[in-house]
């Protein structure tokens, strides 16, 4: 009884799940989105400043949602420069009709790639297929461009 009543607490008060241990997902695709939707991603705060479908750009799509973690948003309020550990940025990649075309993450693991700041990136279909996954060069070539706002292209994070 009391574990339902803290599982209900959790998912009231806006935090995430975790895993066993108090852990976050692997860097691994199949276990990200089935974090991001156990965690109800789409509940999570948009990114400072963006509405829903606000307009994109290649590669992303013609129109975009970008949703924080909490441990990110709270992050970007307080200019820390650097989301922590376990903070996921996921966006929703629509095409000019406005139809979901992809969703696309970033996702802080320490340890896992020091080289592109420790991002996990990941590329899904609608349904959750994983297209891309991990140490996804084009990702990474394209955001080294805002190494400085901690690869980050949507807003400041400082």
């Amino acid at each position: 009884m009391l574990a339902v009543v803290a599982l209900l607490v959790l998912a009231l008060s806006g935090s995430f799940p975790v895993l066993a241990g108090g852990e976050r997902p692997a860097p691994d695709g199949k276990a990200v989105w089935i974090y991001l939707k156990d965690a109800g991603y789409t509940s999570w705060p948009l990114f400072p400043g963006k509405d829903k479908l606000y307009k994109g750009r290649h590669p992303h799509g013609a129109w975009l949602t970008t949703y924080v973690s909490p441990d990110a948003l709270a992050a970007i309020q307080s200019k820390k420069g650097m989301l922590p550990n376990g903070a996921f940025v996921v966006k929703e990649n629509y095409s000019p009709e406005k139809k979901l075309a992809a969703v696309t993450v970033m996702y802080r693991v320490s340890g896992f790639d020091s080289e592109a700041g420790d991002w996990f990136w990941a590329k899904y279909a609608p349904d959750g297929k994983v297209l891309k996954e991990g140490k996804v060069k084009g990702c990474i070539q394209c955001h080294q461009a805002v190494i400085s706002n901690d690869w980050i292209f949507t807003g400041p994070v400082k």
